[in-house]
């Protein structure tokens, strides 16, 4: 019989990790993961973060396990061989070609989406690597108000999306996020949505928790209202625990629903 959980998808800050905790990610959520592994199972960090950051961040966290895949900047695929990890192609070549026309038709704007946020709020907007506009806002009500205007923008240039965690968004790619990048993993490895677990607990991780990429759906107590609210939806499983309490709570639930407890 194949293994019911065959990806254990989590999203890293605020689910998986919190630096405030000690350790910052749970003993009992790395035994849950780390068993799942030995029997076959690949654990995906799903995240905002670039490569670089999420490996510092691993670093200092002093893991009993490691991710056998990664998803950075909601978008980009990595694989592990051994201690390292590997572009996943054509997926990253397809994924930096498609943002690259698409933020073409964008560049004319920027000035004035730039000065639009400059004149209303106290925010901080730039340009970076993965996209021309980023935005950290003065906090969440400003955050609305940006994004709102920014979603009518995108109205105007097909493909066109606003990425948002917390008060910090960018322009991205309607065709490539973490819902999208998980379902490749998945078709990568031969699987199906019935043989994957999602944990997220904010707006980016949004497009991940469907029943469309994933058969277990949870938010830990810390997750933002819409989060808990789309699990509920789905039927996923919300936690009264915060952080990574939470998603243990929710992977234990799992796996004792498949008869793997």
């Amino acid at each position: 019989m194949d293994l019911p959980i065959q990806i254990i998808s989590t999203d890293f800050d605020g689910t998986l990790h919190a630096d405030h905790e000690t350790p910052p990610v749970p003993l009992r959520l790395q035994e849950l993961i780390g068993d799942l592994q030995r029997r076959g199972a690949k654990w995906v960090i799903n995240t905002g973060r670039d490569l670089t950051s999420l490996m510092e961040g691993l670093g200092r966290a002093r893991l009993s396990i490691e991710p056998d895949w990664l998803v950075t900047v909601e978008r980009e695929i990595y694989f592990r061989e051994g201690s390292r990890y590997f572009p996943l192609q054509p997926w990253n070549g397809d994924c930096e070609r498609a943002h690259r026309e698409l933020f073409k038709a964008v560049e004319k704007d920027l000035p004035r989406l730039f000065q639009w946020v400059n004149g209303r709020f106290h925010a901080s907007v730039y340009s970076d690597a993965y996209s021309p506009f980023c935005l950290i806002a003065g906090n969440n009500t400003d955050a609305d108000d940006i994004e709102a205007h920014l979603i009518d923008y995108c109205e105007s240039v097909p493909n066109l999306t606003v990425v948002r965690n917390d008060v910090y968004a960018r322009f991205s790619h309607t065709a490539y996020s973490k819902g999208t990048a998980l379902a490749e993993i998945t078709r990568q490895l031969g699987l199906t949505r019935e043989a994957v677990f999602a944990a997220g607990d904010h707006f980016n991780d949004l497009p991940m928790l469907l029943d469309e990429h994933a058969c277990w759906l949870v938010a830990p107590a810390n997750a933002i209202t819409p989060v808990k609210e789309a699990v509920w939806r789905e039927g996923g499983y919300v936690s009264d625990r915060h952080w990574g309490h939470g998603v243990a709570d929710g992977l234990e639930a799992a796996m004792k629903e498949a008869g793997l407890l």
